[in-house]
């Protein structure tokens, strides 16, 4: 492992993140992580203080990626329910393209690793669904969507539905396309039985 320390902290993640795309991974040591980067694990110790401290890593790369672009996206689009449609739409394709950091994502990589990993990922899962109670505000104030939407419990629907694609995306072992019906199930999402009648 050759390169700035930064540099070698990036490699580590990256192989941690590409061992979590094997669809039957099971707990992943530091062992087999130092031998697939072929380093001691005394060397994985001189950047990372745990194996949490990697996950923790990981988790905080995938807080800023989605956070970040989902801010972009808020502030530029003008339409509440382009605003969610454009926040599903990176929930699922960032999976597509990031098959290990899934499994971070519905805990499936955290099992047996410290609680508090879990917890870091469940608080995130609260922010995306805030976020999206925060496009559905919008849209009723344009007048999109109904007046008296529940934007609370329509904005937890929209999570479970990226969390359940997430699921069985992973548990197929990265087999079922994350985006696959997208477009067909965002139109029925956004039909009356889901949004209430949309104000024309």
């Amino acid at each position: 492992m050759t390169g700035k320390l930064g540099e070698r902290k990036d490699q580590i993640l990256q192989v941690l993140a590409e061992m979590l795309e094997e669809p039957r991974a099971g707990k992943i040591t530091t062992a087999a992580l130092a031998a697939k980067l072929d380093v001691s694990e005394a060397a994985l110790y001189r950047h990372f203080a745990s194996k949490a401290q990697m996950f923790d890593n990981l988790i905080e790369f995938i807080e800023k990626t989605l956070l970040t672009f989902i801010n972009k996206m808020t502030a530029e689009e003008k339409s509440g329910i382009r605003q969610i449609e454009c926040i599903l739409a990176l929930l699922l394709g960032f999976a597509k393209k990031n098959p290990g950091m899934t499994r971070v994502l519905i805990g499936d990589a955290l099992i047996n690793e410290n609680e508090r990993l879990q917890n870091r990922v469940n608080q995130l899962h609260d922010r995306l669904e805030a976020t999206l109670k925060q496009a559905l505000r919008f849209a009723v104030s344009e007048r999109e969507v109904v007046e008296d939407l529940d934007v609370s419990a329509h904005a937890n629907m929209l999570l479970c539905y990226v969390v359940g694609r997430w699921h069985q995306f992973a548990k197929s072992g990265f087999k079922r396309d994350p985006m696959e019906y997208w477009e067909a199930q965002f139109r029925e999402i956004v039909s009356s039985n889901s949004f209430g009648q949309v104000v024309s």
